[in-house]
């Protein structure tokens, strides 16, 4: 994946390009509420800039509704921002081939596309905030961390998780603090919590990686409690997830003017797309398609799209 995608149109060059945020979707309607409750503080900390959020599937809008607004509204620029924690398919891939997508159907439209939100000493901070919201400060070389993301078909991303974590016990107190997934890769949750128990941890506090709610982070949470009922020795503590943050809305606001200035600085060193790397050598160089929400025309899933078994 290039840097910066960008489809040339034949419009007239404006002064500030529309920001277009988008976001995963979730079955969980409180998910996709928060996911418009931070585009809400991303409007109030730009007005005048036209903005529209959406979805590539399972909550609604999706992305060409978006498009189609802010086209209706004049705009003849649009640079999207994908609000996904780590760079994984859905950023490096499925949007950017819907946003080629969207440039074949309004040509006279120039679209450029930003990064993730990425490895961020402020998320880290807010991350800190809710751990130390479960987590007495006088205890807190007491306690271990488990943070625990999604999961994901790209190892890229799924080591950028482990940067995270170690980053986040940098300079902090805490015992010790492991990583884990929920979905499709090792180690999942309840082997997190039984390698900080063998390590001797008897508190443990457990925060989502997760900018909202939905089935997944759920799913983290009741793992957790029935890990705690299953080791009456070991205290587990659920710290929550990100949420929508006036820091987060800053930072999709820093993403969207780095897409606008063009100065798009992304590792690409061991990007799966690029690099031969074991059990993924055929992504290397293959096309990216778009990701059909089931809400707009030609969504089908019989056209080869590979969709990991996904459940949101």
């Amino acid at each position: 994946m290039r840097n910066l995608v960008e489809i040339r149109g034949k419009g007239q060059e404006t002064a500030e390009p529309a920001l277009l945020i988008v976001g995963h979707g979730s079955r969980d309607p409180r998910g996709a509420e928060e996911f418009h409750e931070l585009v809400r503080l991303v409007r109030e900390r730009s007005p005048g800039l036209p903005v529209e959020g959406g979805f590539i599937e399972l909550s609604k809008p999706p992305i060409s509704e978006c498009v189609n607004r802010l086209v209706e509204g004049k705009a003849t620029r649009i640079s999207a921002v994908p609000l996904m924690l780590l760079a994984a398919g859905h950023a490096k891939d499925d949007i950017p081939a819907t946003l080629v997508r969207e440039g074949m159907s309004h040509p006279d439209v120039d679209f450029g596309y930003g990064r993730a939100l990425g490895i961020r000493p402020e998320l880290l901070e807010l991350m800190d905030e809710k751990v130390s919201a479960v987590v007495p400060e006088g205890e807190k070389d007491e306690w271990a961390v488990l943070v625990v993301g999604r999961g994901s078909s790209d190892p890229d991303a799924n080591s950028d998780l482990f940067k995270a974590s170690r980053l986040f016990q940098e300079g902090r107190p805490y015992e010790t603090v492991e990583t884990a997934f929920i979905s499709m890769t090792p180690p999942k949750v309840r082997e997190g919590l039984e390698r900080l128990r063998k390590l001797g941890a008897k508190k443990v506090a457990v925060f989502s990686y997760f900018l909202f709610t939905g089935v997944l982070e759920e799913r983290i949470r009741e793992q957790s409690e029935q890990f705690a009922g299953e080791n009456p020795g070991v205290e587990v503590r659920y710290a929550g997830y990100f949420g929508p943050d006036g820091r987060v809305a800053d930072l999709v606001l820093e993403r969207y003017r780095e897409a606008v200035r063009g100065d798009i600085r992304m590792n690409c060193d061991v990007c799966v797309h690029r690099i031969a790397l074991p059990g993924f050598e055929e992504k290397v160089g293959a096309p990216a398609t778009p990701h059909y929400h089931p809400d707009e025309p030609g969504h089908d899933h019989s056209h080869g799209h590979d969709h990991h078994g996904h459940h949101h």
